[in-house]
């Protein structure tokens, strides 16, 4: 029947077009028991597969969705591109997966299927089949019998790979599950899902949160249950719906009272303070309408024999509309005073409903079964007593009804079975789409967007199909309306057929439009794949992969764009090209030669962001305002005929006033507000509203960029046109009149904080009239001096729109680290921030301060602005950079982490800008005793310097003649060895008479030396 399906993670901005497509799963799952009823065939598979890159279009080649992680398939191509404007050091990536849907019937569900009964949770009977099944961005939920169990796969790129699982995974075992409830909107990066239980917990909801890829439940009311605090023995929970921005669990709620009767509450529990409140007690009977298409639940109103069977209840967010369906309709935007709608017929049961979020509700009753589209005498005329029957059965099939209902208006039109189905079904068998067929079964009805389509089983020639094709509700509501209200009128010899028109308007345009960009707050790019230099022009393999990688640097360029000192250009793709640009012309030079290497030549204009996107003449899928700003915009109607009137003004002036008017309706008029301004053009016969939507600055705080918003709408309806008009488009027929628009309040995503380096600098050597950079210069992290006052200043950012302007608000500076190096850095904890930065501080640990006079509430932190005096560097002796060692013969540095944040103190945006950056400051002076320290031992080495020199040259010239009367003595040692070696050689004669001789030269060389030596001393020197 099933097998995983895995669905990649969306954008950051709650949508439900993944939950809604899902439905379509959910019908797949079901679509077994029906089809098997049919005997169509009996097994069925589901299976979200992908293919490799290099193996797309090879039958049977796929590869399961369980990990999917970028691959290096691109990077030798890159180390090729020498002669590129890419740095080809830089990582490229590829994608190596493609996306494969598989649907077959071949095997059984691989997950056990045990029931457990018991006397707290009876089943009638087993059965294999899936009741429910909701998916998430990254899990799937089923439930089978009441078990429930869920697939995680794992996806590296949403969160860890050891939080997935590899197959099924059991969950509330112990528990009788009846019906999981889906959650639209998730939010605070967790996703939800309610399941309903049955048996010893009645009266409870399992509260299940998804986060990265962990599934809890929780069990909530916590402490007594929801029938105890409503004050009823019995009660049974029917549906669960969940509105994240108010953490409000919408419950529906049946209750059995002691006289058997049973009646039907609307109930409220909030999460987040275990507040339950009972907002609302369901009529017992269905009210008479006595032929309005509205009525306001009043309580003295008269009521019909129908009770009333409440069978879900649905919230939409924006607009805070609430409907309570079953065989009524209940429509509520305060949840406490209900409108019945009476067109919708009480003999019918809404099985489900599907919203578009934007404005637009589709329904399908409880009749839902295999139909055939036939021709005359069939379901397509409406009948239900025409339907076809089953072989074996004697009972007809009472066919699906779906009907349509546009929020905020009060008529319901029937779809299907319809005039205008018949004629569409008609054309389409006659145009032999392959989407149609004469016997089919929808399975499921969902909204992709703002289109609604069908999943459709198809039986052709024994053949089974499962398709998906638009409902096309506008050319429904044209054929209904044409087939039921047109004229024949002779003239001449012939009739002419007219159609009424019941529009009040001929032509709708939207005018005045700014760009959507800013309101949007979708960031673009442009990136054109590089130019093929081969005489075909076309693309290979090649040159595809080289554009992959391409794709993937310019995401990853964008995701990892996060610097806190602003560059000159805040586009990721600035600092690709910076090197290059220079270069632009010799690139080119090349390429129009065709001696680029790699065969393509790589435009670096061809990669940038686009910040001028022009508005398409329509309304902003969504709008975002921030703190007091305003979207402004004109609508153009050019009325019917006599559509103007006069009207007197006390009774002396005649004013023009058209029949054609337009209603703003606001999901929150204390939050925001409207104003329409009316301008007749009698000439054109038309009328321009000039409609301006505004925030309050009442209905939020602060929050960070993108998160935590406020969910609001602005509806804009022309009076009397919902339903009745349309507009032909080289799309299709597109309905006019009614517009919906989703307003989001509070600080719009894309804008950011940023220290402003460029101007800081040039302030800062302006006022301090000097400036000095480290010895060691770092151009992506300039240096401050220490004794200079410091002036900060900061830029706002837009990353979308791409404008960048000065921070105007207040804001608190916090030093929350530091270190005298980069690999030292340390976070300081509370009580440190605080003796570091308040001035209430009696430690003596103050890092800086200021003569700014203005603190916080508490007088804990300075307040500051753009137009602060500046910051004075302490650095007293009980902070951490006080008596700094240096690491060299400089001065010592030190860095600072600091964290800059409005919080609390600016009035001027909801935005809560943070921003933590590093400061490099150097010339820290040393401590006092440090300080006498170092001077103390500098002096004593250079007076012993001073005293050693001194010593020296004195006595240089004794050192020099004693070395000169030692070596003469070496000299006559040497001489007198020499000579009794010689004499021992030569004889004794001889050595007598050399003797004799040296004794003679010797004494008279003595004699003339010494003249006054005795004569005792003359013979003792003979005698030796």
């Amino acid at each position: 029947m099933c097998g995983p399906a895995m669905f990649p993670a969306g954008p950051r901005w709650p949508r439900v077009r993944v939950l809604q497509v899902l439905w379509a799963l959910l019908a797949v799952l079901l679509a077994s028991r029906r089809l098997w009823a049919l005997k169509d065939f009996e097994e069925c598979t589901w299976q979200v597969v992908l293919n490799e890159f290099k193996r797309v279009g090879e039958n049977g080649a796929s590869d399961r969705f369980f990990e999917q992680e970028l691959v290096d398939t691109v990077g030798n191509l890159f180390h090729m591109l020498v002669d590129s404007p890419i740095d080809p050091r830089e990582k490229y990536l590829g994608f190596p997966y493609y996306l494969k849907i598989n649907y077959s019937c071949e095997e059984k569900l691989s997950i056990d299927s045990c029931w457990v009964g018991s006397f707290y949770c009876p089943q009638s009977g087993f059965t294999a089949t899936i009741y429910d099944t909701v998916a998430t961005e990254s899990t799937l939920f089923i439930r089978q019998n009441q078990l429930v169990y869920y697939f995680t796969g794992t996806y590296t790129t949403l969160y860890e790979r050891n939080r997935g699982s590899g197959s099924w995974v059991r969950v509330l075992a112990s528990e009788c599950i009846k019906k999981l409830c889906p959650v639209y909107f998730h939010s605070n990066g967790s996703e939800y899902i309610m399941a309903l239980t049955t048996g010893k917990h009645e009266g409870f909801v399992h509260f299940g949160t998804i986060r990265d890829g962990q599934v809890s439940f929780e069990m909530l009311p916590r402490e007594w249950s929801v029938c105890e605090q409503i004050g009823v023995t019995t009660c049974s929970i029917i549906w669960s719906d969940y509105i994240a921005g108010e953490y409000t669990l919408l419950l529906l709620v049946e209750s059995e009272y002691e006289n058997a009767s049973k009646r039907f509450q609307v109930v409220s529990y909030n999460t987040a303070n275990d507040d339950l409140e009972l907002l609302y007690n369901i009529p017992e009977f269905i009210p008479e309408a006595r032929g309005l298409e509205f009525l306001m639940i009043l309580g003295t109103e008269s009521y019909t024999n129908t009770v009333m069977a409440p069978k879900g209840i649905s919230c939409n967010p924006y607009n805070h509309l609430i409907f309570i369906w079953g065989n009524f309709l209940l429509q509520s935007s305060n949840k406490e005073n209900f409108i019945y709608l009476a067109d919708f017929p009480k003999e019918l049961s809404i099985k489900y409903m599907t919203r578009s979020f934007r404005g637009a509700v589709a329904i399908v009753t409880e009749t839902e079964e295999c139909v055939r589209a036939g021709t005359r005498g069939d379901w397509a005329q409406g009948s239900r007593e025409m339907a076809p029957q089953r072989k074996g059965r004697g009972a007809p099939l009472v066919p699906v009804e779906i009907w349509y209902l546009l929020e905020g208006s009060y008529r319901v039109y029937r779809l299907f079975p319809s005039k205008g189905w018949k004629v569409h079904i008609s054309l389409q068998l006659m145009q032999q789409s392959s989407l149609y067929a004469s016997n089919e079964t929808m399975l499921t009805l969902f909204y992709e967007g703002s289109k609604l389509y069908q999943l459709v089983y198809l039986m052709n020639n024994q053949k089974g199909q499962l398709v998906k094709r638009l409902m096309p509700v506008e050319q429904l509501l044209m054929y209904q309306q044409h087939t039921s209200h047109y004229d024949l009128d002779r003239k001449g010899g012939y009739l002419m057929l007219s159609f009424t028109n019941f529009c009040p308007f001929s032509v709708m345009r939207l005018r005045n439009l700014p760009g959507p960009q800013r309101y949007t707050r979708q960031e673009r790019y442009r990136a054109r794949p590089p130019r093929v230099l081969e005489r075909s022009g076309f693309h290979n393999e090649n040159s595809l992969a080289i554009y992959q990688g391409l794709i993937y640097y310019l995401l990853w360029l964008h995701s990892v764009y996060d610097k806190p000192y602003a560059d000159p250009v805040h586009d990721p793709t600035w600092r690709w090209w910076e090197k290059n640009k220079q270069d632009q012309d010799y690139y080119f030079f090349l390429a129009s030669n065709w001696r680029s290497t790699g065969g393509v030549f790589i435009e670096m204009d061809s990669y940038d962001k686009i910040y001028n996107l022009k508005s398409a003449y329509e309304l902003p899928e969504r709008i975002f305002l921030d703190k007091g700003t305003e979207y402004s915009f004109a609508i153009f109607l050019s009325a019917q005929s006599h559509s103007f009137r006069t009207m007197a003004d006390l009774g002396t002036v005649f004013e023009l006033h058209s029949q054609v008017d337009v209603g703003v309706v606001l999901a929150d008029p204390g939050c925001i507000e409207a104003s329409v301004k009316q301008e007749v053009l009698i000439n054109r016969n038309a009328v321009l509203f000039s409609i301006t939507l505004k925030d309050k600055k009442v209905c939020y705080d602060q929050g960070i960029s993108g998160h935590h918003l406020m969910k609001s709408s602005m509806t804009v309806n022309v009076v009397g046109s919902s339903g009745l008009c349309f507009q032909e488009t080289h799309a299709g027929a597109r309905m006019q009149g009614n517009l919906m628009v989703p307003v989001f309040i509070g600080c719009p995503p894309g804008k950011r904080l940023a220290f402003d380096i460029t101007y800081t600098l040039e302030y800062s050597r302006l006022k301090n009239k000097h400036y000095f950079d480290c010895v060691q210069v770092d151009p992506e992290m300039p240096c401050f001096l220490f004794r200079d006052i410091f002036y900060p200043f900061f830029l706002i950012q837009d990353l979308v729109t791409g404008d960048s302007g000065s921070f105007q608000g207040s804001y608190v500076l916090l030093v929350v680290g530091g270190g005298p190096t980069l690999d030292t850095l340390k976070d300081y904890n509370k009580d440190e921030i605080y003796r570091f930065n308040s001035p209430l501080d009696n430690t003596h640990s103050l890092i800086w301060t200021t003569r700014t006079k203005r603190t916080t509430k508490d007088s804990a932190f300075h307040v500051m602005s753009h137009e602060s005096p500046g910051i004075e560097w302490l650095c007293l002796e009980n902070a951490p950079c006080y008596d700094n060692v240096p690491q060299g013969i400089f001065a010592p540095e030190f860095f600072f982490k600091v964290l800059v944040s409005n919080r609390g103190v600016d009035t001027s945006t909801y935005c809560n800008y943070q921003l933590t950056f590093l400061l490099h400051i150097h010339g820290l002076p040393l401590s006092p005793k440090r300080a006498l320290f170092i001077l103390m031992v500098s002096v004593s080495v250079f007076v012993g310097l001073v005293i050693f020199y001194i010593a020296f040259c004195l006595l240089w010239p004794l050192v020099v003649k004693g070395c000169t009367m030692i070596r003469w003595k070496i000299n006559d040692i040497i001489a007198s060895e020499s000579y009794y070696t010689y004499a021992s050689i030569s004889g004794m004669s001889s050595m007598q008479s050399l003797r004799r001789s040296r004794m003679g030269s010797m004494f008279s060389s003595r004699m003339t030396e010494d003249k006054a030596e005795p004569k005792e001393a003359v013979e003792r020197q003979l005698m030796t």
